[in-house]
């Protein structure tokens, strides 16, 4: 458990005290669920008559809504939410993935090891693999032949690696995600499958997060590159030779074909499917479960497809859309009878 003196805790987030800075906080908690030894946060001022109520020691909030807080004490920010981001990283009490190099490790006598590595049980680094300063790598990760990781990286147990990938400084990369394996390439010989061995390889950039058991192909030819700065949730499927610029997020399920060019400060909401060989500018949102067959040039939020509706009044819905050919054509030929009469 982390403690805190929540003056202390005010100087770290550089925020406004109010109230007793002698409290001592050990953890931060929602509105409803918070105890006198936690601090919660208000982001949204819809919610403050939920003060009343709350039980925290101290909460975060912006000035416009301190006169409404009844709690024993309040640090007044600009950016509630950002505030508790930065207090969640103070608090966070999640263990490193590895302490140490374990014994039972595999560790080619080729590999480059700078200072201070963890590697935990069982994992396997091949030749030829340079690991900078400061990286931890869990349990049962295999670390592929002549790979090269930037200082600070983090791998949770199970991450496979494959050989001749790039990965940056400061990144973390969830469990099971496999990183580097086979683009889909194959040639059609008369209804067989031939296939086409992937040369290229995966360059990840500096403070990139991947969520656990995503999969990002290598490139065929050419590079799969992921820009600085990414966020990429559970279970994606980054093909081959897709380009994902700086600071974009995408969130869980989405499935990206080979060749795709994704801008930067882009967000994809969960479960997408976007087309390969074409661009998504920057700063495009695309909201979830969408369906993007065409390139997008212009900045702006972008949907697709049927939001939930009760069963029989989908069905109805679905109709129409099938038929909307034949509704099209008959409108057509109304038009004409009425600029003809």
């Amino acid at each position: 458990m982390t403690a805190i003196r929540l003056a202390d805790l005010a100087q770290q987030l550089n925020a406004e005290l109010h109230g007793d800075g002698n409290i001592i906080i050990t953890g931060v908690a929602s509105m409803h669920s918070a105890k006198s030894h936690h601090i919660t946060f208000l982001s949204n001022s819809r919610y403050r008559e939920e003060l009343y109520n709350c039980n925290a020691g101290a909460v975060v909030l912006t000035k416009s809504d301190l006169s409404f807080c009844k709690i024993p004490a309040a640090l007044v920010v600009n950016n509630p939410y950002i505030t508790y981001a930065l207090m969640t990283q103070i608090m966070d009490t999640t263990p490193n993935p590895a302490k140490n190099i374990a014994p039972s490790a595999v560790i080619d006598a080729t590999v480059q090891l700078g200072n201070n590595i963890s590697i935990g049980a069982n994992t396997v680094i091949e030749e030829g693999v340079v690991l900078a300063n400061n990286i931890i790598i869990g349990a049962c990760c295999v670390i592929g032949k002549f790979t090269k990781i930037g200082s600070g990286t983090r791998l949770w147990s199970n991450v496979t690696i494959y050989h001749n990938i790039n990965i940056g400084e400061y990144c973390l990369i969830h469990s099971g995600s496999v990183i580097g394996a086979d683009g889909f390439g194959f040639a059609n010989d008369n209804g067989k499958w031939l296939k086409i061995p992937q040369l290229g390889t995966v360059c990840i950039g500096n403070n990139v997060e991947i969520g656990a058991c995503t999969t990002i192909d290598r490139g065929s030819l050419d590079d799969t590159i992921i820009g600085n700065g990414v966020i990429i949730d559970n279970q994606c499927h980054i093909a081959h030779n897709v380009i994902i610029g700086e600071h974009t997020a995408i969130a869980g399920g989405v499935i990206m074909a080979g060749s795709l060019k994704i801008g930067c400060y882009c967000q994809i909401g969960g479960a997408s499917v976007i087309n390969g060989h074409m661009e998504i500018c920057d700063k495009t949102v695309i909201t979830g479960m969408s369906m993007v067959m065409r390139p997008i040039t212009k900045p702006g939020i972008y949907s697709s497809g049927i939001p939930l509706l009760p069963n029989k009044k989908w069905h109805r819905t679905v109709s129409l859309v099938m038929h909307i050919d034949e509704l099209n054509k008959r409108l057509i030929v109304v038009e004409k009878k009425i600029n003809n009469s």
